[in-house]
Parts: C-alpha cells; sequence; structure tokens
C-alpha cells in the first residue's frame, strides 16, 4: 500500500496513494491505524483525496480507526472523499457515523477544537 504519513504532536494525518481501497488493501491501512493507536495517536485525520473506490472492508478498517479514535478520546476525521465514496457512506448510513469534511485545513482545525472541548470537559469534572 502506497501512502505518506505526517506526524504532528497532536494529530497524525495519512494520505494514501492509491486508486482503491479494498480487500486487498485495507487489512494493511487496518493494521497501521490500529499501530498508531497503539503508539498513543489519537487524533488521525484520512485523506482520501486519491481513492476512487471504496468496498466494504475498506469502510471497516476506517470505523475500526474510528471507533479507536473515539475510545481514547479523540477524533478520526476523512478528507477529500470523491462523489463515489461519499455516496457509499451515506447508503450505508455511515454519514451520522463518521466525520467527514472537505480539506486538510479544515480537519486540523476540527482536530484542534476537539482537543480544546476535551480539556474544558476534564476541567468540568475536576472542578465536580
Amino acid at each position: 500500500m502506497k501512502y505518506s504519513v505526517n506526524k504532528h504532536e497532536k494529530y497524525n494525518l495519512i494520505q494514501l496513494d492509491e486508486e482503491k481501497l479494498d480487500t486487498i488493501l485495507a487489512p494493511v491501512l487496518k493494521t497501521e491505524l490500529v499501530t498508531f493507536n497503539a503508539e498513543g495517536v489519537k487524533n488521525i485525520i484520512l485523506d482520501l483525496s486519491k481513492v476512487k473506490y471504496v468496498d466494504s472492508s475498506g469502510l471497516s478498517a476506517i470505523l475500526v480507526a474510528n471507533r479507536l479514535s473515539n475510545n481514547d478520546g479523540g477524533i478520526f476525521i476523512l478528507t477529500g472523499v470523491n462523489h463515489h465514496v461519499e455516496k457509499l457512506i451515506k447508503i450505508s448510513q455511515l454519514d451520522t457515523v463518521l466525520n467527514v469534511l472537505p480539506t486538510n485545513a479544515e480537519a486540523i482545525d476540527a482536530v484542534f477544537l476537539n482537543e480544546i472541548e476535551r480539556s474544558f470537559e476534564l476541567n468540568e469534572d475536576d472542578e465536580e
């Protein structure tokens, strides 16, 4: 699987350099995403701007990463989603579960907003 990772203090930005996220590539992606989570990365942005096709196993890998990020108080965001992939997400009724934003810049803003919200929640819990 061809991809690049830009590691930052608060998030990892993964850019897939493949046209298909299918049964062949999904297990590799899932392993990478689980590894990032195990390393303590809770905020992940997955850029799908080069991906033209996603099947159910690709969606499954995405959902695993989404669940792991959410369980750790982080956020998982998809960016660069094309019309066909967006349609699959809506048909699968995952548009209410997944965070999908048009650009990486908006996703980065969402990561920092999520971090701020989490810190306020933690401060409120400490005060109680």
